[in-house]
């Protein structure tokens, strides 16, 4: 799709419910997938589109170093949503890095290496499988630098149409999203790949 496509359906979409959002991409998607890694607000995603399409490819590429209450909430939801997860993990273990690579500090060559093995090539190889022509996420304006540079639809560098529903959303337009249909949240993520909040881990900007 075309910047200018981009662009035109962006504009069209503006006054529209992240519901009707939703129902669009997945009328025209043939492979949809959400990804998600359950942190803060991602169960507004997985509720609002596996509710539209049930079946659809939830990919959880687990870091292996999620927090006891991120692994909590994880099984919950899943539970709760009856959500079709696929599940990616590095091809290392936690504890073959740690003897080798550790946890590196950020924007180090290493800190990359450790990105690349935990959350980018299980990403890949997940993507490789399942192929999707749309791609469901939860970014939203406001996140980080790079975020507010997107929109409700957006392309990654391979062309791949992003769907954000909740884009133009706020942290208090979520919370109550969450409260309506009953959902928990999680705030006690850390993602070891970003470490700041405003960082990006590289999904998104590759």
């Amino acid at each position: 799709m075309s910047t200018n496509q981009l662009n035109l359906q962006n504009e069209s979409f503006k006054l529209h419910t992240p519901e009707e959002i939703a129902q669009f991409a997945l009328k025209k998607a043939k492979r949809p997938v959400i990804t998600t890694n359950f942190r803060p607000y991602e169960s507004a995603i997985l509720h609002l589109v596996s509710r539209i399409k049930p079946d659809i490819p939830v990919i959880w590429c687990d870091t292996g170093y999620n927090t006891p209450a991120t692994y909590r909430h994880a099984k919950k939801l899943i539970a709760q949503l009856d959500l079709n997860i696929f599940l990616y993990v590095p091809a290392q273990t936690k504890a073959y890095r740690s003897v080798f690579l550790g946890m590196p500090e950020i924007d180090t060559p290493e800190h990359d290496l450790f990105t690349a093995q935990v959350k980018l090539e299980p990403f890949r190889r997940a993507m490789r499988e399942h192929n999707p022509d749309v791609w469901f996420t939860n970014l939203r304006k406001g996140q980080t630098p790079f975020r507010n540079s997107l929109d409700v639809f957006s392309t990654d560098s391979n062309g791949l149409l992003k769907v954000s529903p909740f884009y133009h959303w706020t942290d208090p337009d979520l919370d109550l999203y969450l409260k309506k249909h009953k959902l928990d949240n999680e705030f006690n993520y850390y993602d070891p790949t970003k470490v700041l909040s405003d960082r990006e881990c590289g999904l998104h900007t590759n």
